[in-house]
């Protein structure tokens, strides 16, 4: 008989959680060994439930996930983590991966391609959703062949840390049309972050020395 993969789902929403269970049991090969509402709660109960993959939210009361994730990997280290999140920017994939985390999902993915990821990092591969892989990886060297000066212009502004109604009172401009420079630079970046477009301002020197941080 096949072994099953024992899945742990951690999530301080407890309708998530259950709902997450209820994708995952439709499928032969897991077993939900239980769902727990913070990182607390799972170093407690992690030596009973044994756990081969953890489901782990960020955010959480008492411990956060990338805090419980070192934790859990310092206590059993063969066990795979992975981030399922609503939060799409680099700077969240890239501290999931660094505290640990063998991939980063985003909580509106297929209900597919959670199963795909934990079956990914069973086999001991890094899984990183279309969001969360386009989050590290903006398209380099584009921005002087496709954003118009009013967009490298909007682009540094928002580097700069500049809300969308600021940016608009400075260029004399609605929000709203603020708003769609903004999805359009990033559509044309390959960027889904505010925290990406700055990445890409710095790399890029379009900030040139204006001590806008990351």
């Amino acid at each position: 008989m096949t072994q099953h993969i024992r899945v742990l789902v951690v999530d301080d929403h407890p309708m998530v959680a259950e709902g997450i269970q209820s994708i995952l049991e439709s499928y032969d090969d897991f077993e939900v060994v239980g769902t727990l509402g913070d990182g607390q709660a799972v170093l407690n109960q992690l030596d009973a439930l044994q756990p081969d993959v953890i489901l782990m939210d960020l955010n959480m009361p008492k411990m956060g996930g990338l805090t419980t994730t070192e934790m859990v990997l310092e206590q059993r280290p063969d066990t795979r983590i992975l981030i399922l999140s609503m939060h799409d920017s680099a700077e969240y994939v890239s501290s999931a991966l660094s505290h640990g985390a063998m991939g980063y999902v985003l909580k509106d993915v297929p209900t597919e391609e959670i199963r795909t990821a934990i079956m990914c990092v069973m086999q001991g591969k890094k899984y990183l959703c279309t969001g969360a892989n386009g989050a590290l990886s903006p398209k380099p060297g584009r921005m002087a062949e496709t954003l118009t000066n009013r967009e490298q212009t909007i682009l540094l502004q928002l580097a700069q840390g500049q809300s969308n109604k600021e940016v608009a009172f400075a260029l004399d401009i609605s929000v709203r049309t603020v708003e769609t420079h903004r999805k359009n630079i990033k559509r044309k970046l390959g960027i889904s972050s505010t925290a990406g477009l700055t990445r890409y301002a710095m790399e890029h020197g379009v900030l040139q020395g204006t001590g806008a941080s990351f």
